[in-house]
């Protein structure tokens, strides 16, 4: 078989963006819905969420380390989409939340490591372009679109189920369409066993740190959000169209990815990404009108699109050799791993005592942190030895 060309290669990437986050436009929009249906209360949905997210943690690590050390990241990707499509199926045999949760939990040891495995992919396609990033990820975005916009009309009460049976269908797609990847290049020389001194300084320590926080905030929002809408008395097409909309905005800056990253300094991309953040968190917390809260949905653009491609990029940045998988999981780990994890279990409860207003305002509250904190540490000189290595 002959080598595939640079533009298959980014092909083959884009299907995998478009499938993923495709599977993701019918997960965060409705499944909460659907367990919300079912008669699962906040605390048990949070639950749900962090359980899902809990395996994001440890895992990302373990295998992105297995990945880099026997370069196996292919192998194991596949391996990963089909059992999670496989452990999937179980939700369409169970109503209860016990059997949900563990399902949930085996499902997030082979979720886990997708995306961190997937930027890594497409970092190493895209070669000395890597500031056309977002172009390449854009294709995730469309396809969450597409399915959160197409679904919303087909979300009348009773029609939850068909959310678990897309989910599948879409999570079997991934895995079948995961075998035409193309190989890694290997870079000459071999893992590093200090490879952990790459981010054993303030500058990084700090951002993963803000980074966490960012995604603590973000629990509440995409735990909670579609449920506060349709406890404000929303439709299901308004709802699929306000996560669309986000989505839409999110499409545009990636798409205009490179010029962004050619004008403006990852550090500043990333302060900003906080304080929008916040700013959004806010307008939550207070605003019921429709348009105000679809407009708020746009500020998409700031605190996901241009947060993460600037969050891809710093740590593909301080990633050595054919560290990159370890990199990216290590991201992955603290923000959509430990980050939302937090941010699920912490807005159940929240949700659950105090109601959505004070879950917004405290999640606005978080967001600001992140942003002192990441402002402080980039500020200071970068050094090795915070205690990670020998």
């Amino acid at each position: 078989m002959s080598p595939l060309t640079p533009a298959q290669r980014r092909y083959a990437v884009a299907i995998q963006y478009f499938l993923h986050f495709g599977v993701m436009g019918i997960f965060l929009p409705y499944f909460n819905l659907y367990c919300h249906e079912i008669g699962l209360s906040g605390s048990q949905i949070g639950i749900l969420g962090g359980v899902r997210t809990a395996a994001t943690v440890v895992f990302p690590l373990l295998w992105g380390l297995l990945a880099d050390r026997y370069n196996l990241r292919r192998p194991l990707y596949i391996l990963c989409t089909l059992a999670a499509a496989v452990i999937w199926a179980g939700f369409l045999g169970t109503l209860r939340f016990a059997p949900m949760a563990v399902l949930m939990g085996f499902y997030g040891l082979f979720y886990a490591p997708l995306i961190s495995f997937l930027e890594a992919f497409a970092m190493e396609v895209l070669g000395a372009e890597k500031k056309r990033y977002g172009a390449l990820r854009a294709w995730g975005t469309i396809g969450f679109i597409i399915l959160a916009l197409g679904l919303g009309p087909l979300m009348d009460p009773g029609s939850g189920k068909l959310v678990l049976v897309l989910i599948l269908a879409g999570s079997a797609c991934q895995a079948l369409c995961a075998l035409a990847l193309p190989p890694v290049v290997r870079v000459p020389g071999s893992v590093k066993g200090d490879a952990w001194q790459d981010y054993c300084n303030v500058p990084v320590a700090g951002f993963l740190t803000a980074a966490f926080l960012m995604l603590v905030s973000h629990g509440a929002y995409y735990n909670f959000f579609s449920i506060h809408l349709a406890a404000l008395g929303y439709s299901g097409a308004f709802i699929g169209a306000a996560w669309a909309l986000a989505a839409g905005g999110e499409m545009v800056v990636m798409f205009l990815s490179a010029r962004l990253f050619q004008y403006f300094r990852l550090d500043r991309i990333l302060l900003f990404s906080f304080g929008v953040a916040a700013l959004r968190w806010i307008i939550l917390a207070e605003v019921v009108h429709p348009a105000v809260l679809l407009a708020s949905q746009l500020l998409h653009m700031v605190t996901y699109g241009t947060f993460h491609m600037a969050s891809i990029l710093f740590i593909d940045g301080v990633s050595s050799g054919n560290n990159k998988t370890v990199g990216q999981a290590l991201n992955n780990a603290l923000t959509y791993g430990l980050g939302l994890m937090v941010g699920f279990f912490g807005s159940g409860i929240l949700y659950q005592q105090a109601g959505p207003r004070v879950l917004f305002w405290a999640s606005a509250g978080v967001a600001l942190a992140a942003a002192l904190i990441f402002g402080v540490t980039q500020a200071r000189p970068r050094g090795r030895g915070c205690g990670l290595t020998k």
